[in-house]
């Protein structure tokens, strides 16, 4: 195929054109990149992107009004340009739900992790897409983009093409990549090529490269480059005056690319719907045990999920044995074979979450897991799937200070308390298998928010659902000291529910325990449904911090320290989750007027 570098010179001048208006009129943004990379997406979108099957993810996130340029011209629907960075205009950073944007993306290197996600997905989906992505600098400084690095390598995702705005720049001078990033990659398992960012000839022999893993196209640019700045730290941000910008939107300024720009988007037929995830059949499971950990109950639960739907895919940051997550019938996705349903991410926690995003951007519905304290380590890409509104499930097992013997490192305090402060974050601590089954079949119903169904690794007593349960309300009446008067509740979540009804049972009459698997849901009810379950004086008990429960309770069980290292049980009674130690606690506080 021959390209036409005049004709994409003068699109891509009207892409600089543009995108500086939007600037300019915003009087905020990124301009180094908009000069630095017009060039590279002008040369995506104009000759190698098939809207039908191929996805392109700006990892470079701040780099959003040259993206929005680009999808402007090329025809999509992104709304007004002159609403860049205002109030209820376009976001400072690209937001999926705008039309051609494939991923949130600006906290820097979830955009490449994203990108090798869908790379995944169209390998399993079969699509024969293609998935381009524009990273910076900066991106490939984050622990999260060298992770998903190793992984797509490891994978042979030569549907993966990864392009590198190499401008040596970052905001606090010079760029602190490594030393030799195109020996990493190579490293890594990407075929690695270097090209003149600003010129099309050497960027299309690039992309047009065979491959049989991932490409990594090293693109050497000016940041900021014909401004006064060029070159220069200042360059990234906003650097350089109003009238400078004005003055270089004209310069730019193609009528001639303006309208080949136009001629494009009329040829081009968009095909890839935003979100189309695989209907989730309930699934009837019961238990006979009477002593058994949540994780258990939750691996007896996907064991029925996954014979009904193949589509679902799971995996672990290599805690699948821990997590129970890898059921009977699953099966590997592989380098050479990814019709699988079960990914093996290695020690990987941030790719993993990350890269579900990119696999739910896709349509995918998938499932992670890896102990809870490691969420820690994925949190941010936590954030983005609640922000972006994607149904991943994280599974999170060993829940509390009960996990004993692997000490305080091991042993979550803040993190469910931290997770339930994320907006639009489902968070379940099951206490049995009604509880399990309702955490699952709530988490796969949604389409516009990700859930984290929290799991224990000590085995409990299980207590059995009244008949006058509402699970699906969040949090429910699950055990009734007495028909009289309700003067306290204790509210307790997952392996706490078996020691409140122990403390119920000898507090006396007039004490009830509700659980409460899911303390957002609850909070959802009518003042009317919370306050005739919420009786009496308010005692929460949960094996973690204690703020987040005032909001509900007089009193507070809690743990605000670091665990120990100790046999589970041992530090679990140890730091007060005992049934005379509680009991104790409560008279105490009862007797001194404090509830």
């Amino acid at each position: 195929m021959m390209i036409d570098s005049k004709k994409l010179r003068e699109m891509s001048n009207a892409v600089r054109a543009t995108a500086l208006r939007t600037l300019g009129h915003a009087q905020s943004g990124h301009i180094g990149i908009v000069l630095s990379a017009a060039d590279i997406l002008t040369m995506i979108y104009a000759v190698f992107f098939n809207p039908k099957r191929d996805r392109f993810v700006l990892s470079a996130g701040h780099g959003s009004a040259l993206l929005y340029s680009v999808l402007k011209l090329s025809g999509y629907r992104v709304g007004d340009l002159d609403s860049f960075r205002r109030f209820g205009g376009l976001p400072g950073h690209p937001e999926f739900g705008i039309d051609g944007v494939s991923a949130t993306t600006g906290p820097l290197g979830q955009g490449i992790a994203n990108a090798v996600g869908m790379a995944i997905a169209a390998k399993h989906k079969n699509t024969g897409g293609r998935v381009f992505c524009l990273c910076s600098d900066g991106d490939l400084m984050e622990g999260v983009a060298q992770e998903a690095i190793g992984f797509a390598g490891r994978y042979n995702l030569n549907n993966l093409v990864v392009f590198w705005d190499n401008n040596g720049i970052s905001i606090d001078g010079v760029a602190q990549t490594d030393l030799n990033l195109p020996m990493r990659m190579r490293a890594a398992g990407w075929t690695v090529c270097s090209v003149q960012g600003d010129n099309f000839d050497e960027i299309y022999d690039a992309v047009s490269m065979k491959s049989n893993g991932p490409l990594f196209i090293q693109c050497d640019t000016v940041l900021g480059k014909e401004t006064s700045v060029a070159g220069t730290p200042a360059a990234h941000g906003f650097g350089i005056s109003e009238s400078e910008v004005l003055s270089l939107a004209e310069h730019f300024n193609s009528f001639v690319g303006n309208d080949l720009w136009k001629k494009l988007s009329r040829q081009t037929e968009r095909g890839i719907s935003r979100k189309r995830y695989s209907v989730i059949p309930n699934v009837s499971v019961s238990n006979s045990q009477h002593f058994i950990s949540t994780r258990e109950l939750s691996g007896a639960f996907l064991s029925k999920l996954m014979k009904k739907n193949p589509d679902l895919i799971g995996g672990s940051a290599d805690l699948s044995s821990s997590t129970n997550v890898r059921v009977d019938g699953m099966c590997d996705i592989l380098p050479d074979d990814f019709s699988g349903n079960f990914i093996n991410f290695g020690v990987r926690e941030h790719a993993m979450a990350a890269i579900m995003n990119g696999m739910a951007y896709a349509g995918i519905r998938s499932f992670g897991s890896t102990f809870l304290v490691f969420s820690d380590y994925m949190r941010g890409a936590m954030r983005l799937s609640a922000l972006a509104g994607l149904p991943v499930i994280y599974v999170l097992s060993h829940d509390s200070i009960a996990v004993g013997q692997d000490g305080p490192t091991h042993q979550p305090i803040e993190q469910i308390a931290g997770l339930r402060l994320i907006p639009n974050m489902n968070v379940f601590r099951p206490c049995n298998m009604a509880e399990v089954a309702y955490s699952w079949q709530t988490a796969l119903s949604e389409t516009h928010r990700p859930s984290c169904i929290i799991l224990s690794r000590q085995k409990i007593i299980q207590v059995d659902n009244p008949v006058f349960g509402e699970i699906e309300r969040g949090g429910y009446v699950i055990y009734k000291n007495g028909h009289h008067r309700i003067k306290m509740t204790l509210v307790a979540t997952g392996t706490e529910v078996p020691l409140a009804v122990s403390v119920a049972k000898r507090l006396g009459v007039g004490v009830q325990v509700v659980s409460m698997p899911s303390v957002a849901h609850f909070m959802a009810q009518d003042s009317e449904y919370k306050h005739r379950v919420l009786r009496g004086r308010v005692v929460a008990i949960e094996a973690g911090a204690c703020a987040g429960w005032f909001e509900l309770a007089d009193a507070v069980i809690g743990v605000d320290d670091f665990g120990t290292s100790g046999p589970g049980d041992m530090v679990y009674r140890e730091y007060g989750f005992d049934t005379d130690a509680i009991v104790c606690a409560i008279r105490g506080k009862m007797k001194n007027g404090k509830l």
